[in-house]
């Protein structure tokens, strides 16, 4: 019998290479390669046409019983799910460390245990206690949830099979969980692969909505291998800035509704809380308006949210490099946005640091920002404020032109509900009706104009 070849496993991937090397082949990660247990070599003796157990089919067109979504109590995050739990799904839930996912889930689990319906809670990096200790924190400590702290897949499985199956089951992290029949640490592509799938497959044959917590690398990505994601039924987002009391729980992928959807919490003493108009709260703290500053109504699925986009222009007076700083924007789309003003619009940005801050570390990802962001960057340049209570928004070509943005009505009409009366952007804006009074803009030359100008 040959014997049997080595093979490396990427951590960062899940790639894999028959020889050690520094950098990962598929991933240029460095220092990712791990020595994992030898594939088994099928020849063609295996014939795997027969032995099997029959597979059940079931007719597309035959009428029956659908799942229903089940509410988790917390309405903001039934909105980024979708509706709700849908039973026999598959979650995964990931977010940097300390930004709230296991208060996120205690909260959901004590609420839909206390609405009589059964709760598993199996935290791999807290004892009991310390999820009780939580508990009691929040005032959850009266929830009928069971909760266990254990790492062995085999040993949570064997204990789920002898009781009721639940409506929820939350492991508290993926990356915790160890399988006796595959080798190699917790944490490593094998084990996470293997133990993902024994819980999943539980979860399908029994019903359950299963939500695994996922680590994050430094780059912000769920860590292990890219499979657990395909893997999965739902994967979400819990995000925010660990210094500002916002989170935004976003879902990536979800095959049982939109993926355009958020739910909003204020993190406070007593855990998380929901935010209903996430307009206010990052508008929070304006006064008189200030020169460098606009406002941009965003959408986000079919939530409107209006966020202020903040811009500082500092002169340099030596030959040093200028710096671009970016938070909670695209650096190339600042890079492009700038090219167009110099180019199209006369302005000098050259010898000048620019700093872009999207207020309350809100993070955009429209290109209809493009007007709101080019607005704020020739206000800071031109050292005047943009009119009061006004909004922006647009696409910029690389032309200059200020295009048509999806959902402009909406946008607009969320804006006068908080008081805005002035609005700037495309020069035609369907379904906008009398909500605001609104100046269309052909090219960016004209806000350039109507800001320096002060026409």
């Amino acid at each position: 019998m040959a014997k049997p070849k080595k093979r490396y496993i990427c951590q960062a991937c899940g790639g894999v290479s028959h020889r050690w090397q520094g950098q990962c082949p598929d991933c240029a990660e460095w220092n990712t390669l791990v020595e994992d247990a030898p594939a088994t070599v099928f020849s063609m003796k295996h014939d795997l046409s027969s032995g099997g157990r029959a597979v059940q089919f079931v007719d597309l067109d035959k009428p029956g019983p659908l799942p229903t979504r089940q509410p988790t109590g917390l309405a903001e995050f039934d909105r980024a799910l979708g509706g709700g739990l849908v039973p026999g799904s598959a979650i995964l839930l990931g977010g940097d460390p300390g930004i709230g996912k296991s208060t996120l889930l205690l909260q959901a689990a004590a609420k839909i245990a206390r609405e009589g319906r059964g709760v598993v809670y199996v935290s791999g990096e807290e004892a009991s206690g310390q999820v009780r200790m939580r508990a009691a924190r929040l005032g959850l400590s009266d929830a009928p949830v069971k909760l266990a702290s254990a790492t062995g897949v085999r040993d949570i499985l064997t204990t789920l099979g002898a009781m009721d199956a639940p409506g929820l089951l939350v492991i508290d992290s993926i990356q915790t969980m160890h399988s006796d029949t595959i080798e190699g640490a917790p944490g490593t592509v094998s084990q996470v692969r293997g133990c993902a799938f024994e819980l999943i497959r539980y979860a399908k044959e029994n019903g359950v909505a299963l939500v695994l917590v996922g680590h994050v690398t430094k780059d912000g990505n769920i860590a292990g291998p890219r499979v657990l994601e395909h893997m999965v039924d739902v994967v979400m987002s819990f995000e925010g800035e660990r210094s500002h009391q916002y989170r935004i729980l976003r879902a990536l992928k979800n095959r049982f509704g939109a993926v355009d959807e958020i739910g909003v919490f204020a993190m406070a003493g007593e855990g998380l809380e929901e935010v209903d108009n996430p307009s206010m709260l990052f508008l929070s703290g304006r006064d008189e308006p200030m020169a460098g500053s606009a406002v941009f109504p965003a959408i986000e699925g079919t939530r409107p949210v209006l966020v202020e986009i903040q811009a500082l222009i500092v002169r340099l007076q030596s030959g040093a490099t200028p710096r671009r700083a970016v938070v909670g924007w695209d650096n190339g789309r600042l890079a492009m946005l700038l090219a167009v003003l110099e180019s199209r619009c006369g302005l000098n940005f050259s010898s000048a640091e620019v700093y872009l801050n999207v207020a309350g570390g809100y993070r955009l990802g429209d290109p209809a920002a493009d007007l709101a962001v080019a607005a704020a960057l020739v206000s800071a340049m031109a050292d005047r404020p943009l009119p009061p209570r006004s909004v922006w928004l647009g696409e910029v070509s690389l032309a200059g032109e200020i295009r048509p943005v999806a959902h402009g009505g909406l946008r607009l009409r969320e804006a006068a509900k908080l008081g805005f009366d002035r609005g700037f952007g495309p020069a035609h804006v369907k379904g906008g009706g009398d909500a605001l009074a609104y100046d269309g803009l052909g090219q960016l030359a004209n806000l350039v104009d109507r800001i320096i100008g002060n026409s």
